[in-house]
Order: C-alpha cells, then sequence, then structure tokens
C-alpha cells in the first residue's frame, strides 16, 4: 500500500465510523415513507387473496359473530336521578345518585342480558341512539366499574345532565334507558 492509498484509507475508515448510524437511519427512513403513503385499512387481510374470496367471508362472518348482538331492554325498565330534581340549584361540587329498575347494574366487559352501567352526559343532549358505543371524553362520563354515585364539578351556571345506560361494551340502550335533568350551578 502506498502513503496516497492509505491516506484515503484511513480518510474512509474516519468517515464510517463518523456516519455508521446512517445506513440504519436511511433504512427506517424509506421504510417509514413507504408506509405513509399507505392507505389500505390496518382491518384488512394482510394475506393478500381477493376480497371476494371464501376465506375473508369467513374471517368477517367470525368477527360479526365475536360481538354480540345489543341485548333487549326488558319492558318497564328504567333509569333516574335518584337525588336531583329538573330545575334544581346545586353548589359544586355536588353529588349524583343514579338508579336504575328492571336491570342489574353490573361492571363493563363482557355483555350480559339485563344488565349495564351508568353513564353521565354533560350538556351533550338527551341520549346517544340504541346500539352506539358512548364517547368517552369531559362530557362523556363513564361508571363502568358499576358505580351508583358520583361527584361532579361543574361551572357555575345552567347545566344539562343525561344518565344513560348501556351494555358491558359501551353501547348506549338509547333513550329508552335514559333520563335528563337541569341543575343550576350556583356561583
Amino acid at each position: 500500500m502506498n502513503k496516497s492509498t492509505t491516506f484515503i484509507t484511513s480518510k474512509l475508515n474516519h468517515i464510517m465510523r463518523k456516519f455508521h448510524l446512517l445506513p440504519a437511519i436511511l433504512l427506517i427512513g424509506m421504510v417509514a415513507c413507504n408506509n405513509a403513503g399507505d392507505k389500505t385499512p390496518a382491518n384488512n387481510d394482510s394475506t393478500g387473496a381477493a376480497k371476494d374470496s371464501g376465506m375473508n367471508k369467513s374471517n368477517d362472518s367470525m368477527k360479526a359473530a365475536a360481538v354480540p348482538a345489543l341485548p333487549a331492554v326488558p319492558a318497564g325498565a328504567k333509569v333516574y336521578f335518584k337525588n336531583l330534581k329538573n330545575g334544581q340549584s346545586v353548589t359544586s361540587p355536588f353529588k349524583v345518585v343514579m338508579g336504575v329498575d328492571g336491570m342489574k347494574v353490573d361492571t363493563a366487559g363482557p355483555v350480559v342480558a339485563n344488565s349495564g352501567h351508568f353513564h353521565i352526559l354533560v350538556d351533550v343532549g338527551d341520549s346517544i341512539a340504541a346500539g352506539q358505543m358512548i364517547p368517552k371524553d369531559s362530557t362523556h362520563l363513564h361508571y363502568g366499574r358499576a358505580q351508583t354515585s358520583t361527584e361532579l364539578k361543574l361551572a357555575p351556571g345552567t347545566h344539562k345532565l343525561a344518565l344513560e345506560f348501556a351494555d358491558g361494551l359501551h353501547r348506549s340502550y338509547g333513550g329508552q334507558m335514559a333520563a335528563t335533568v337541569s341543575v343550576t350551578v350556583k356561583k
């Protein structure tokens, strides 16, 4: 090896040591960019089989069978606020006691006939349509541990509270299992 070859080899080794992660970074970047444009839904069959194949129909049937139907609401079943009356004035925080007749209060999870758990909707309407999943956010409060009371902190003013009963999967039983009251939170 002559001096110029040794010099070049030395410089290349120095550069390679300095940028030894570069190939890995480029590979990660290429994979990320390649997947970013992929508009295929994540739940599509990854086997590459045609959509109309019997295998896909079978998988779709199994998925549908895995989610039980919304149980029927027994005749006469209802939910209600035990301690709040429409138009009542309260001081925040205030206690809310929830009641149900004709069904059992149970935890979220498995779907069990004649049972469910409470949700309180704050200033967002009277109820969620039957069979629809109740969202979980600051205005859709979940009580999936079979709670029958809670304490609410609301800003001063008038608020509409909707008590909603849902199955183990948080699917609403609809307006039949909902009750509303308006309360005025004092300053």
